[in-house]
């Protein structure tokens, strides 16, 4: 695909995602027009005053809530990046309503808003929480999971495709707990919610350029996850505060011990290929032309693809060889 004759919006585009796939494509692929899409204005104009003032960027004031605004935004576009979400698993689980206006409900207006602007390709960001979830947050991306790739039907007769991307942790977005752990060492105690948990680890870099590769890919219906290790959180912390104290405060509601990126049930409908694995619906009511289980590999019964089964580890110098350009830019803003 031929990324320099593109219009291309991102929701949520002043986010962590949002910024670091702006950069990428300002630097590598040059398209014909990127609009920012969010609801904050002290974040856009942050933003522009903090580099991002390329002639191809256009910054748009509107919520993914409101449809109408999605449409006039979407005049023209031919690929969006959905990211916007609320993602705070306490702040989900207290203003639950609002996090089901933003992630399903908002969700189900993107959709909406491309389908009537014929945009051809949408792909929305999803999370190893959705998978088997246990707070709100995963059941509002799980849902909207479903209507992005079920959707696909619904558009059948036009050119718009819809697909998900599903990953883990990302060390540097708003929320890491990279941050938190760095500003814990300095009082001499890290709080560990329990030694035994595990978490699948991507950069955003690797996040942003993933996101392009299956952008590049998709037929419509799936979703794409990516090979990528996993990590110990004990390791983390002791990465990040060697010689810090550790204090273990217990599980917090809605979270869980290990995140799974793929179930056993899924499995059966997956695919596997060298650096990624694809999620294919069993059934499609929309001509795709292509079938995946000609490309990849199907899975071994009972498959799971689980953080504390991965095959993949890292140790705890490579953690702290990734964190470290993290680190320094905590410093560069005053968070140390």
């Amino acid at each position: 695909m031929e990324w320099n004759d593109k219009v291309i919006l991102v929701t949520g585009g002043t986010g962590s995602f949002g910024k670091k796939f702006i950069d990428v494509m300002l630097k590598e692929y040059h398209p014909t027009k990127l609009i920012v899409y969010s609801r904050d204005e002290l974040k856009q104009h942050e933003m522009r005053a903090g580099g991002f003032d390329h002639p191809s960027l256009r910054y748009f004031i509107g919520d993914v809530r409101d449809q109408q605004r999605l449409q006039r935004a979407l005049h023209g576009v031919d690929i969006v990046i959905h990211a916007a979400a609320l993602k705070q698993v306490p702040a989900c689980e207290y203003n639950p309503m609002e996090a089901i206006k933003t992630n399903v409900l908002g969700s189900s207006n993107v959709i909406e808003a491309a389908l009537d602007a014929g945009v051809k390709q949408v792909i929305a960001l999803s999370t190893d929480k959705a998978v088997n979830p246990v707070n709100l947050y995963g059941a509002t991306k799980l849902c909207a999971e479903k209507l992005f790739v079920q959707s696909n039907a619904y558009a059948a007769g036009s050119a718009t495709r819809y697909s998900c991307v599903r990953y883990g942790n990302v060390v540097g977005s708003r929320g890491s707990v990279v941050p938190v752990f760095m500003k814990q060492r300095h009082n001499g105690k890290i709080t560990i919610t329990d030694e035994r948990m595990t978490r699948f680890w991507i950069s955003l870099e690797q996040g942003v350029r993933f996101v392009i590769r299956c952008a590049e890919q998709m037929m419509g219906g799936e979703v794409f996850v990516p090979k990528i290790p996993s990590m110990k959180l004990v390791d983390l912390a002791k990465a990040i505060a060697p010689h810090t104290e550790m204090e273990i405060i217990g599980i917090r509601p809605g979270e869980k011990l290990h995140e799974v990126l793929i179930s056993d049930d899924e499995a059966r409908m997956t695919v596997e290929l060298p650096d990624m694995y694809v999620v294919h619906p069993v059934e499609t009511y929309w001509s795709r032309g292509y079938d995946w289980t000609q490309r990849g590999q199907p899975l071994p019964d009972g498959f799971r693809y689980a953080s504390n089964t991965n095959t993949q580890w890292l140790t705890i110098e490579q953690i702290r060889q990734i964190i470290e350009p993290f680190e320094e830019s905590l410093e560069r803003e005053g968070i140390e």
